[in-house]
């Protein structure tokens, strides 16, 4: 069970040591709410731990799956009521490559506050989010996120955003409700994986998203561009060579169908051809 959090002094004015460890208490408190929004009151919440002055790191005992808004929520109430900083990076992490599968930006002007498309729920893993709070004084960053505009409210209540994703959602709705024939494959995008016979593939978030766009445009060359806005950008972080990783173990996956290939376009972008 977590411990209630009631303090007296605003975070400022405390002692450095004081404010480190309840700042631990109430990150902690962030991942119990979220376990909680889950169901979850089995999985243990492991010790926070502190990388600098004002960047922390929460990790669990057991893989997890939730949405992103709710993790903007539930940080957004605690760090309110606690009176933290009203400016923050939160990121989540996959704990199998360490690559970031969301990000968001929260800042105490409604024009600076990144909250990028949610609306999808992270599949069952194993994540650690890290929580960076920043000084009033520093200018919110402008190169690892994509500003989007979106309206953020923060007044202890819930979040209801418009999110991008519901968008262009829109525009695979065609191809996310059933399975879609890939030469021999059947691709199941809301299920995350590929059947072939009776052989299951299980794909990545980023390898499902990625696999979408492509089945989107048979045969039609995908700019690099395009490809790591949608996959990367869209979702609050942006990723060097991430697509070509990506990319090569798509192509891995397929490469038992001789009449699907996923082709480098040098300088350009992909193709997935199917004969």
């Amino acid at each position: 069970m977590c411990a209630s959090i009631s303090w007296l002094l605003p975070q400022a004015d405390m002692p450095a040591t004081m404010r480190e460890e309840r700042s631990k208490i109430v990150i902690r408190e962030v991942g119990n709410q979220l376990l909680l929004a889950q169901r979850d009151t089995i999985s243990r919440i492991l010790p926070v731990r502190q990388l600098e002055s004002d960047i922390y790191v929460l990790a669990f005992s057991s893989d997890l799956s939730f949405l992103p808004e709710q993790l903007v929520a539930i940080a957004s109430e605690q760090f309110i009521r606690a009176q933290f900083p009203k400016n923050y990076i939160i990121e989540v992490y996959q704990c199998y490559d360490n690559e970031v599968a969301y990000s968001f930006e929260i800042n105490k002007t409604i024009e600076n506050t990144i909250v990028p498309c949610s609306g999808r729920k992270l599949p069952l893993d194993c994540y650690t989010i890290k929580i960076q709070f920043i000084e009033e004084n520093i200018a919110p960053s402008q190169t690892s996120y994509s500003k989007m505009g979106l309206l953020f409210i923060a007044g202890g209540a819930l979040l209801f955003l418009g999110f991008r994703f519901r968008e262009s959602k829109k525009e695979t709705i065609s191809i996310s409700k059933k399975g879609v024939s890939l030469g021999s494959f059947n691709f199941y995008p809301e299920e995350h994986k590929l059947m072939r016979d009776n052989d299951e593939l299980v794909l990545s978030k980023k390898e499902c998203e990625l696999l979408t766009l492509f089945a989107q445009k048979p045969n039609e060359i995908i700019k690099r561009e395009e490809l790591s806005k949608k996959v990367w950008e869209d979702n609050g972080v942006i990723v060097g060579r991430s697509l070509d990783t990506y990319v090569s173990k798509l192509r891995k996956k397929l490469q038992t169908d001789p009449s699907i290939r996923l082709t480098n376009i040098h300088g350009v972008g992909y193709k997935l051809e199917i004969r």
